[in-house]
């Protein structure tokens, strides 16, 4: 019976000194962007006024209005019906608009219609079929109608948590319109807005400039206040067009008011989960939780909150980032200080898309899954030592 007691006083301190807190962990200067990820009272990160980028700059303002009131211009994907007086099925037809942004038309060639007004495709194709004459010159003997308004694909570029070039408006076959032959024509695509975009692009981050949303046509832009959205009031949605860009600036600082699901926000983040000294229920490693929860709602679904009370200094880790400069971040926090402190509010960080929690067990549960570990290993070797 020797070598097990041996074994044990071996053993036993060896794990208990393995599974040590760890240490604070550290982070470079400007990493911590939340005021509630810092440890110490520091002042709050000053919010800057936007500054405008040179390429829009250049181009001339015009009010967000005169963009919701600009016609409707045709992109790639759209369906365009046409019909011409007297013609049964000969031009008379359903046209989609290529991946080029031409209309190829029987008799006539690709025509442009691109980023062109319908009621100006409409005068240009009955130009070119009297040239043709395919048709007479009769007034009004030559109509286009929009039959469905396909998707567009527009740029987000700033703060939003996924740049980057974004379909809006794409439609399954069930959401998309009757084909021409019913007696509605024309079609409204309402995914087709500037909404439905950001939120494509991972939505707005909590440093955008929510009031000076920037959106690109051509040689002119406009200045959408979207902040009515975060009061519950209403805010403009205009319609886009293929080809157009969008900018969201960013005030350098942290606003918790916009960390919640809006119109122009996420639902919903993917948050990490591990939990190995006590896993999590069901086995699961990530959860989906609702933008604008917290690091103690999450430890909640992590089961690092509850159970004996030798667990009372229980510690947690949050796996961040900042968003405004892509620094990692990790944040410790004791669980018992979250749940028991009442000024948990300023320690208790947002959780961002992609964020990650592990938790640790207090040493008295670390003492006592060693001795349960050195038990194990113990058994086998008291057998043979019997024997």
């Amino acid at each position: 019976m020797i070598v097990p007691k041996m074994f044990a006083l071996f053993v036993l301190p060896v794990l208990v000194m393995g599974c040590a807190i760890m240490p604070a962990p550290g982070n470079l200067p400007g990493a911590q962007y939340q005021p509630m990820q810092k440890i110490t009272a520091d002042a709050p990160q000053p919010c800057l006024a936007p500054k405008l980028p040179t390429e829009v700059s250049a181009r001339t303002r015009v009010d967000v209005s005169d963009m919701i009131a600009s016609p409707d211009r045709i992109g790639p994907g759209d369906r365009l019906k046409l019909t011409i007086s007297g013609d049964a099925d000969i031009l008379t037809g359903t046209y989609v608009v290529g991946a080029n942004g031409r209309l190829a038309i029987t008799d006539v060639g690709e025509v442009v219609a691109r980023d062109r007004p319908l009621a100006a495709l409409e005068a240009d194709l009955r130009a070119r079929f009297v040239q043709a004459q395919l048709v007479r010159d009769v007034p009004g003997n030559v109509k286009l109608a929009l039959a469905e308004a396909a998707g567009v694909r527009v740029a987000v570029a700033g703060a939003v948590f996924e740049p980057g070039v974004v379909h809006a408006g794409e439609r399954s076959a069930d959401a998309r319109p009757a084909l021409p032959g019913a007696s509605v024509s024309g079609d409204f695509n309402g995914g087709r807005t500037l909404s439905t975009a950001l939120r494509a692009a991972g939505g707005l981050r909590p440093d955008a400039a929510v009031d000076h949303i920037l959106l690109i046509r051509d040689d002119h832009y406009a200045s959408v206040d979207l902040s009515p959205v975060f009061s519950g009031g209403d805010a403009p949605d205009p319609q886009l067009a293929s080809g157009d860009h969008i900018i969201v600036l960013s005030l350098g600082c942290f606003q918790p008011e916009l960390v919640r699901p809006t119109s122009v926000t996420v639902p919903g983040i993917r948050v990490f989960l591990s939990n190995l000294a006590r896993p999590i229920s069901g086995g699961q490693n990530e959860a989906g939780l609702p933008y604008g929860t917290r690091m103690l709602q999450a430890l909640v679904a992590a089961d690092c909150i509850g159970g004996s009370s030798m667990n009372a200094s229980r510690q947690a880790v949050l796996l961040s980032h900042n968003p405004m400069t892509g620094q990692s971040v990790v944040i410790a926090r004791s669980v018992e200080a979250l749940v028991r402190g009442s000024g948990r509010d300023g320690v208790n960080p947002y959780l961002m898309p992609g964020d990650a929690i592990a938790c640790y067990d207090s040493k008295s549960m670390t003492l006592v899954d060693a001795v349960s570990v050195v038990g194990s290993l113990l058994s086998p070797a008291m057998l043979v030592g019997i024997r």
